[in-house]
Parts: structure tokens; C-alpha cells; sequence
């Protein structure tokens, strides 16, 4: 069985709660857990005590078993100290301007300057 420590959302439309559960890889992320280790609430600012609240002994016995943290969890560990820092993945490009638009803003990045050097000399 595949253990994981992740998140399982709770509370009201727009208002989110979390749960910080061990559960089997395969179960639902809001369904059956195996044990309740924590808890976060995103709506506190980011220094109040009670935003992450992890129970640090019981994280150590699922970590010591065999359950692996999800992206987010890893990254609460991270800041208690608990575990190495989780690689950030790369992010996609599908952001950013096309070929054809990204040829442009090189065009009028080229001209701009072109512009600017022509006028530089011309002013001295």
C-alpha cells in the first residue's frame, strides 16, 4: 500500500480549509483517510501560529514508514525543518507570446533602439 501525506480540502465555497491527512495513493483526495496529522487554513495571514498546524511526531513515524509527502506538504516540512527543500518544476511556456508576436516585439525592440542610437549623437 502507498502511503501519502497531502491535503484534503474542507470548508465552504470560496473559503477554503485543508486537512493535512496520511492516506493510500489510490483513495480519494477528499475521501478516506488513515490518520488526520495536521491541518492548514489559507485565509490566515501568513504569520499567524495557527495558518499550518502539524502534528511533528506522527509526521515523523509516516515519514519513517514509508509515505511520501505531496508538493505542498513537502513544502511545510521544508519550513519546519523536517525535510529537504522540494524541487520547484518547470514552468510552461504556453504563457508567453507566440512565434510570430514574439518576432514583433524583437522588430520594435530593434527599431526602438535604433532609434534612440540615431538621436543619441545627433544631440551632443
Amino acid at each position: 500500500m502507498s502511503l501519502k501525506i497531502r491535503l484534503a480540502r474542507g470548508g465552504a465555497k470560496k473559503r477554503p480549509f485543508y486537512r493535512i491527512v496520511v492516506a493510500d495513493s489510490r483513495s480519494p483526495r477528499d475521501g478516506r483517510f488513515i490518520e488526520r496529522i495536521g491541518s492548514y487554513n489559507p485565509m490566515l495571514p501568513k504569520d499567524h501560529a495557527d495558518r499550518v498546524v502539524i502534528a511533528e511526531d506522527r509526521v515523523k513515524h509516516w515519514l519513517s514508514v514509508g509515505a511520501k509527502p505531496s508538493d505542498r506538504v513537502a513544502y511545510f516540512l521544508y519550513k519546519r525543518n523536517m525535510g529537504p527543500k522540494p524541487e520547484v518544476p518547470e514552468q510552461t511556456k504556453k504563457n508567453q507570446p507566440k512565434a510570430k508576436a514574439q518576432e514583433r516585439l524583437k522588430a520594435a525592440a530593434e527599431a526602438a533602439k535604433a532609434a534612440e542610437g540615431g538621436e543619441a549623437p545627433a544631440a551632443s
